[in-house]
């Protein structure tokens, strides 16, 4: 299979792919760490509004004419109080440090460096913008969830590889309904970061 990975642009494609983009954070959010009750009104509108920020890197994965992954990338200081907030109170500059927003990629597609390519092609994007940092946040689950699955997938050694690592009391907490819950609960993101 041959996968075509690449920057959207063009405000009219990037518009175009909204629906598929949201269906794909839904399939891939639904499982193990996030558990994630989406619901593809919320999800269209988290995407426009991303699209419209300045400065937004939007990363597709297609086999064919189907979207199988995708990677977003923007300023810090484009981002909510919510991701923007912990880095301040670190004494961190928002304008130095590029954030990355979700990776996702439908799980026969994983192992075949799709994962670096969302790296690479943000990381650069991150250069080219003149930051200096670049940053992520991954949920925090423990050990013992009752939905943790027997060998979860551990995305920890992939990052570690990449140059990043988790910063030390640089956490936040995000807001979504787990599956199996019919209200919004908080939970703890941990931040991960590396210098560029």
């Amino acid at each position: 299979m041959t996968v075509d990975v690449r920057s959207l642009t063009d405000p009219e494609e990037r518009w175009a792919a909204i629906p598929a983009l949201s269906d794909l954070r839904i399939r891939v959010f639904r499982s193990w760490p996030y558990l994630y009750d989406g619901s593809a009104e919320y999800e269209a509108a988290y995407m426009a509004e991303f699209v419209r920020e300045p400065g937004s890197v939007l990363v597709v994965a297609r086999d064919g004419d189907s979207i199988i992954g995708a990677a977003t990338a923007s300023p810090l200081e484009g981002q909510k109080p919510d991701i923007q907030n912990p880095f301040c109170d670190q004494g961190l500059d928002v304008a130095q440090i590029f954030y990355f927003g979700e990776s996702v990629l439908l799980p026969q597609y994983q192992g075949q460096g799709i994962g670096h390519r969302f790296f690479n092609a943000r990381e650069d994007a991150a250069r080219a913008a003149g930051a200096r940092k670049t940053a992520f946040c991954a949920v925090i689950r423990p050990d013992d969830h009752p939905m943790r699955p027997e060998t979860p997938r551990d995305l920890h050694p992939f990052w570690r590889a990449r140059g990043y690592a988790p910063v030390p009391g640089l956490t936040g907490t995000l807001e979504w309904q787990d599956l199996g819950d019919d209200f919004e609960s908080a939970h703890v993101m941990q931040f991960w970061m590396r210098d560029l």
